[in-house]
């Protein structure tokens, strides 16, 4: 099972917007009309059944959806590109890593048909036809198309299941889990753990929940020891715990108190997990008096409240009732739901749509050396790339324009006076 990935995301990025002028005949005075960019598509993960890894997101997979066009002459606007749609597994959590480090959770895709919005697409840019006033008829500038977002981003899947079968090595888990279901995990009689989870559906009466077998914990998994942070993970999304121990063994007790300090050390919520335990292996008991024995045994070390089960997946013994005590306690807990995702509704009803933050800008200003500004405000940046601002009479309207948005005045605080240089995208002026 491929369960953790990292790639990177592209935006399409907007369209430009032009500069146009109608000239028709019988039409002296036709105006500006040039027109807008379409906008660029975003890239869009969806929580599907259909798919169950992440095997498809190889190392240096880059998804790029694509760009918007650019506009027209008589005022047309250019073509919006389309979304990128991506299935993901249910479970999976999208980490932003752009900044490095561990990232922040932007995302978790814990229900059928939720949609995570991971890049957003560029706007696309204004033609001159926006920028004309009673003041300005004959605007000559326009907006390039905002460049759309890049992330690099880490999947990582947590299986979603009802109920957890946990325990040591070849405590008879996977037995289980072929037991009651249909799923068909590797099952050996070795002393060391499988690789990976394994799923099952089992149907009980008219319903049916999900159980998941985690490979065999020891002692040191919460710090990775035996790959315990790989399987440990896929635990924190169960609802119900079912402990399995080899009835066999020696020191039962002991063996139960250590998977469960190891979960704590990992995971101090996984402790208030509803739990029952499961003594596998009863058909090799040596006498009768075993089993009340360790019962007692069980009780006196975790309270008289555990649910202590006696099987054997060998004889099928005690199966049936291993079956209705999982479904019996899942019935208690509520249903699961989303965790503590902000979410709204998503337009075609398909599920819920997560918007993680935009990555925004902080300033519109910065101070490059003594008398030396740069201009970085969004839109200013992307009217100097969609104007000519080689053109006097142009760069007299972006100064304007600069007015406008706030960036005269923030260039003013900072220091600027004539004279001064102000560089923005590629190009610089003097200051005046």
């Amino acid at each position: 099972m491929i369960d953790s990935a990292r790639i990177t995301v592209l935006a399409g990025n907007g369209g430009n917007g032009i500069v146009n002028f109608r000239r028709e005949a019988f039409v002296p005075r036709g105006g500006p009309a040039g027109g807008d960019g379409g906008d660029g598509g975003s890239v869009v993960f969806v929580a599907s059944t259909s798919v169950n890894t992440l095997l498809k997101f190889r190392k240096g997979t880059v998804l790029h959806a694509g760009d918007g066009q650019p506009g027209g002459s008589a005022r047309k606007t250019g073509a919006s590109a389309d979304d990128m749609v991506v299935e993901v597994p249910i479970g999976t959590e999208v980490w932003d890593v752009t900044g490095g480090g561990n990232g922040i959770l932007i995302g978790d895709l814990s229900d059928e048909g939720s949609r995570l919005v991971v890049a957003r697409g560029g706007q696309g840019g204004f033609g001159n036809t926006k920028f004309a006033s009673s003041t300005n008829q004959t605007p000559m500038l326009a907006e390039a198309g905002e460049l759309g977002e890049e992330r690099e981003v880490r999947l990582n899947l947590k299986l979603l299941a009802d109920v957890g079968l946990i325990g040591m090595p070849n405590a008879g888990k996977s037995s289980i889990l072929a037991s009651i279901s249909a799923a068909k995990p590797k099952i050996a009689s070795y002393p060391f753990t499988t690789l990976e989870p394994s799923l099952g559906v089992v149907y009980f009466e008219l319903d049916a929940f999900v159980v998941v077998d985690i490979p065999g914990l020891i002692e040191g998994a919460h710090s990775g020891v035996g790959l315990g942070h790989e399987f440990l993970k896929h635990i924190e999304r169960t609802r119900v715990l079912a402990h399995v121990v080899d009835g066999a063994e020696p020191e039962v007790v002991e063996r139960v108190r250590t998977i469960n300090e190891e979960l704590r050390l990992y995971n101090a919520r996984l402790a208030s997990t509803p739990q029952l335990i499961v003594v596998n292996k009863i058909d090799l008991f040596e006498d009768a008096g075993q089993r009340e024995w360790l019962d007692d045994e069980l009780h006196a070390a975790f309270g008289d409240g555990i649910t202590v089960l006696f099987i054997s997946t060998a004889t099928r013994d005690g199966m049936d009732w291993l079956i209705a005590e999982m479904r019996r306690m899942l019935e208690q807990l509520p249903r699961r739901g989303s965790e503590g995702s902000e979410t709204v509704a998503a337009a075609n009803g398909t599920g819920p749509v997560l918007r993680p933050q935009p990555m925004g800008r902080k300033r519109s200003v910065e101070v490059v050396d003594k008398d030396v500004f740069r201009i970085v405000h969004p839109r200013a940046v992307r009217l100097a790339r969609g104007s000519n601002l080689d053109d006097w009479s142009v760069l007299v309207q972006f100064q304007r324009r600069l007015s406008e948005l706030g960036v005269t005045k923030e260039l003013e605080a900072a220091g600027v006076v004539n004279g001064s240089t102000v560089i923005v995208d590629d190009m610089e002026f003097d200051w005046n």
